[in-house]
């Protein structure tokens, strides 16, 4: 068994998988000695060969060094469960050139004193007995003048994306979800990467902000797209790891441009606000409401000491943020908002960012396992129901907060399941 890792596109191997292709033909990689890797970069099926790009197109392993020549071959099953025994007994151990070749179809040339990749098909080794046996279809093998040992190979999947997970999680439902989220800052941005993780089929992204240098300490877009709006950056960003999802950029202040998100939120089936800041987060409380939508609030407080996210959802007994912030003031509690304002004359309505961004990753995750929970208990599967509608996470230490924020130790995270009602005078829970 060599180090060397041979990765074999999909659209190479399915040359050699047709019923026509023969039994046997010539193949070459492309290497890359720095990383021990092989690219399977050609494929010759009769008299005819093909190229056999890696996507994406600038993945450097295309442009690696070329000329390294082989041979392929569809073999017995039989030979591959020698591979498997190979593989798994370690690098001292071979088998003898002549025995290998007898299960050949055809023959072996000379390999020199460098030797080889000879690239061995087996049809069936997919279906029983080995299907619950890890035989592959494909096996790699480095022939030498002193025998032939087993070689690494990576298959590219037949699909990609979540319906990998088919078997293992509600893909379909969460496919036809829509989310917007409106802030894609530090938190917004991790959260936005987790939805797309979970299978949501459709991102609704609002924010005006274009990602500055000061932003990369915490964000998860890259340095390349400084300047570039951040909603456009993400689905850039996005769209080659996780083109299950489709994101829509919006360039809107959910503020100033209220009267336009209240015109998506027809087409939208839950909100997550991660903006800076009080006034988004009642706006969307608001809007959210009145449109019978449920909405997730997620920010920091007390300079990044505490992680909050609410789950605000618009049944007759459940109150929005401002009914739920006056019930705190009513049991003695407080109302942490004015937390995250700035005082008078600093130039800006909101505190600027105090957490450090791992922190505020955590809070941007957990903010979209919340709505994706919200989406899946909604469409029935109750296994993905939450304890609470809001999640308290101590980031750092606190102590001396009253009410529920009083967490004591970092980690600590407390569920609180009590909502408020509507309150009759509440402008948004209130009668029009």
């Amino acid at each position: 068994m060599t180090s060397t890792v041979l990765l074999l596109p999909r659209n190479g191997l399915r040359r050699l998988m047709a019923l026509n292709a023969g039994t046997s033909g010539a193949i070459k990689f492309k290497h890359s000695s720095a990383d021990d890797l092989m690219l399977l970069s050609y494929v010759k099926v009769g008299e005819v060969g093909y190229q056999v790009p890696l996507a994406p197109k600038t993945h450097r392993l295309n442009q690696g060094d070329t000329g390294v020549n082989g041979l392929w071959f569809q073999v017995p099953v039989e030979l591959h469960c020698w591979w498997y025994e190979l593989v798994r007994r370690g690098d001292q151990f071979c088998v003898p050139r002549d025995e290998f070749v007898k299960r050949l179809p055809g023959p072996l040339t000379d390999p020199g004193a460098l030797g080889y990749i000879v690239l061995t098909y087996a049809r069936g080794a997919a279906f029983p007995p080995y299907d619950v046996t890890p035989i592959p279809e494909f096996a790699a093998w480095l022939v030498t003048r002193d025998g032939v040992s087993g070689v690494s190979v990576a298959v590219e999947p037949a699909e990609f994306g979540t319906g990998q997970l088919a078997a293992r999680w509600p893909i379909d439902d969460l496919a036809k979800a829509t989310v917007m989220v409106v802030g894609v800052g530090s938190i917004g941005g991790a959260a936005v990467t987790a939805l797309a993780g979970y299978g949501v089929g459709r991102l609704l992204l609002v924010d005006p902000d274009r990602l500055m240098w000061h932003n990369l300490v915490r964000h998860v877009l890259p340095g390349r797209h400084v300047g570039h709006f951040k909603v456009d950056a993400l689905r850039e960003h996005l769209s080659d790891q996780r083109s299950d999802t489709r994101i829509v950029p919006y360039r809107f202040d959910v503020v100033d441009d209220a009267h336009e998100v209240r015109g998506l939120l027809s087409a939208t089936d839950i909100v997550l606000c991660c903006a800076d800041g009080v006034a988004p987060r009642r706006v969307v409380s608001h809007l959210a409401r009145r449109a019978g939508k449920p909405a997730v609030l997620a920010c920091v407080l007390d300079d990044g000491g505490i992680g909050e996210i609410i789950r605000l959802r618009p049944y007759p007994d459940h109150g929005c943020l401002l009914c739920r912030r006056q019930a705190l003031i009513d049991d003695g509690t407080f109302d942490p908002e004015p937390e995250l304002e700035a005082g008078y004359g600093t130039g800006t309505l909101h505190q600027p960012m105090t957490a450090v961004g791992s922190d505020l990753a955590i809070v941007g995750d957990l903010a979209a396992k919340v709505t994706t929970a919200t989406v899946l208990e909604t469409a029935g599967h109750y296994t993905h129901r939450l304890p609470g509608e809001q999640l308290n996470l101590a980031l750092q230490a606190r102590r001396g907060w009253p009410g529920p924020y009083d967490l004591g130790y970092t980690g600590n995270a407390r569920w609180v399941s009590t909502v408020a009602p509507p309150r009759d005078d509440c402008p948004t829970c209130g009668k029009p």
